[in-house]
């Protein structure tokens, strides 16, 4: 088998799965549970989901399915997940991603839902409290109906609906809980899919199938229909969705999957041949990341040890009285940070990196290799670092207001923060990220713009601090794939859904800051069946009253024309569409001059009472809020990212 059949393989395969790739990521319904966790056990809940969340999505890339059981006690976390098995696993993986993205929306309200289930067209995912695992029905299973009526004979469309659900029924359990097909009559056809959840069989799978069939009966005669249940799924619809290559209903083509018919017809000297191919480019791969690591971090520990960044560690345990906990000011997901002062006198903010995370090498790198030479008023200075203790440790000029967050929401006994003292931070932040993106050596995408990442000095001036998410962007790239990691309310949706990074992240990060800080309200503020924070502003600017989204707090001390055009330059930052954002170094002259602002298109806001969702349209869009972080923070605050299972 020649090298050149090989590649001929590879790209029919590649034509093939072009051709019949559909993952139907179409939520059908949300399902979110009314019973709340209680406070206390909040955070640790939530980690225990999002840890679930990353263990399922192996088992679901690796059989379709999987089912995992995190945590202990009452924070204990089951969840499950399957895709529709006529999808391709490519199309599985794409389907569950989106799944888990907006099943999200039951998580980071202030009131903790202990559950919920996430019905697609391609996949279902579902998170309790309890193991519901063998479930085959429940009190919130729902049918959901089409929007259009049959326009033809609806006695016929009646007849053959039925007569397809009822085979369905039927034919789903013997064969291994699916089955596809349709029914065509008197030139009227329909096409059905049943399914049992995986751990649901036998008996209780046509328990399942057949309350489906009563159920999906009142539907009619609307052209489409789903029935959705804690064990299984039911739909039917006047157009071909599915991938069959099962046997069909009744009466009716049912149609022959092409890629099955190709993958049928090829040698089982070319599936050799193909699978040769790709473990070797896998082990290569692995291989070719490890050396890449271990060379990353031999170069880093030159670089440090030779360079005015070094710092002992003996020194920096003097400094911090041993890491003794009256000199803690925070701790996040990637380590926690103490007051120290160094032999000279000064005082310092000593973070201590967590060695029990993959990502520890790579945060340290970026801190130290992206931001050691960057010198701006508006971002958090490094000072030094150790490298050759026990523990990596990095050393920040001291910030002593805390975060923008403490400062807002957290502390109690201080005074609002004026409205000049606002826009002079929003200013600041901005022409913070300016730089980064546009006039520093490097072009570097900072990944994780939020209120707890800005810390404000003695005269409260913005510096943005946490740079271990930070990606160097090359020069000569549009954008760059990476793995999705940020905090949940303000990452961008492009990023979220499809892994794009640039520049236009940072800005949609920045935007969701700008109208927190105006509003003086937070992304996660809003109840589980009111608006976001994006769509409540929103709403306001397209009735001309967006001054009524300032904060009350201000006590009307502001200048109203003011407050709309930051509002304004807020939403241009937070639209859908990544090419319609502002550059940052736009959005200062916006800030300062009398740079033309163009009217913002609707942001990717969600309303989360409604069943109906499409994440890029111009009616709705992808999540946006935020888990609330209960850690302490405070001189040089470093709250956990929130990030999002792959």
């Amino acid at each position: 088998m020649g090298f050149g059949i090989l590649c001929a393989l590879i790209y029919l395969c590649f034509l093939v799965n072009q051709s019949v790739s559909d993952p139907r990521a179409t939520e059908a319904a949300l399902i979110c549970s009314n019973i709340s966790a209680a406070s206390s056990d909040r955070q640790v809940f939530v980690a225990n989901f999002l840890a679930a969340m990353e263990a399922l999505t192996p088992l679901i890339a690796n059989q379709g399915y999987g089912d995992v059981v995190n945590g202990s006690g009452n924070t204990t976390v089951y969840a499950f997940g399957e895709c529709m098995k006529d999808l391709s696993q490519n199309d599985c993986n794409l389907c569950f991603a989106q799944c888990k993205t907006s099943i999200l929306r039951c998580v980071p309200f202030q009131k903790l839902t202990r559950g919920g289930r996430n019905f697609f067209d391609g996949c279902y995912l579902r998170y309790d409290d309890y193991m519901f695992f063998n479930e085959s029905s429940s009190s919130v299973d729902t049918t959901v109906c089409g929007n259009g009526s049959f326009g033809g004979n609806q006695t016929l469309f009646r007849s053959n609906v039925v007569e397809l659900m009822k085979n369905l029924s039927v034919e789903g359990p013997k064969n291994d809980g699916f089955f596809v097909g349709s029914v065509n009559r008197g030139n009227l056809s329909v096409y059905g899919l049943a399914q049992c959840w995986e751990y649901v069989n036998g008996s209780a799978c046509e328990h399942c199938l057949a309350k489906s069939v009563s159920n999906i009966s009142s539907c009619l005669p609307m052209e489409g229909g789903r029935v959705l249940n804690a064990g299984c799924y039911m739909r039917y619809s006047t157009q071909k969705f599915y991938n069959n290559s099962a046997s069909v209903a009744s009466d009716g083509d049912g149609g022959d999957s092409r890629l099955a018919v190709i993958l049928a017809s090829t040698s089982a000297a070319s599936a050799f041949v193909l699978t040769v191919a790709a473990v070797f480019f896998f082990m290569r791969k692995k291989v070719v990341k490890k050396r890449r690591e271990e060379k990353q971090l031999g170069a880093l520990l030159a670089t440090v040890n030779k360079s005015k960044l070094n710092i002992s560690y003996e020194t920096l345990e003097r400094a911090t009285n041993y890491f003794h906990d009256s000199n803690k000011l925070g701790q996040g997901g990637s380590g926690s940070v103490y007051k120290g002062i160094l032999p000279d006198g000064q005082t310092v903010a000593v973070k201590r990196l967590f060695f029990n995370t993959k990502q520890w090498v790579d945060h340290f790198f970026n801190e130290v290799n992206l931001i050691s030479d960057i010198h701006h008023p508006n971002l958090v200075k490094l000072l030094g670092c150790s490298i050759t203790g026990p523990e990596s440790l990095l050393v920040y000029e001291y910030v002593p207001n805390q975060s923008l967050l403490d400062y807002l929401f957290v502390k109690k006994n201080v005074q609002p923060l004026g409205w000049e003292v606002r826009f002079n931070i929003i200013l600041g932040t901005a022409e913070g990220l300016a730089y980064l993106h546009e006039e520093s050596e490097l072009r570097i995408i900072h990944r994780d713009i939020k209120l707890s990442n800005v810390l404000l000095d003695e005269n409260l001036m913005p510096k943005i601090a946490d740079f271990g998410l930070a990606r160097l962007f090359p020069e000569d790239k549009t954008h760059i794939s990476t793995a999705i990691a940020g905090t949940l309310g303000y990452m961008a949706p492009e990023y979220i859904v499809r892994g794009k990074l640039t520049e236009k992240a940072d800005v949609y990060s920045f935007g969701v800051l700008l109208i927190e800080v105006v509003c003086g309200k937070r992304t996660n503020s809003f109840s589980q069946n009111s608006f976001s924070i994006l769509e409540m502003v929103w709403n306001l600017y397209g009735t001309g009253r967006l001054c009524e989204a300032v904060d009350p707090s201000l006590d009307g001390k502001y200048q109203a024309e003011a407050a709309s055009t930051l509002l304004q330059v807020g939403l241009l930052c937070v639209q859908a569409s990544a090419e319609l954002r502002p550059s940052m170094s736009i959005v200062v002259k916006m800030l300062t001059s009398n740079h033309e602002i163009p009217q913002p298109k609707q942001p990717p806001f969600l309303n989360s009472s409604s069943t109906e969702i499409s994440p890029f349209s111009q009616k709705r869009g992808t999540n946006n809020f935020q888990p609330s972080s209960n850690t302490q923070s405070s001189g040089n605050s470093i709250s956990e990212s929130w990030i999002e299972p792959r």
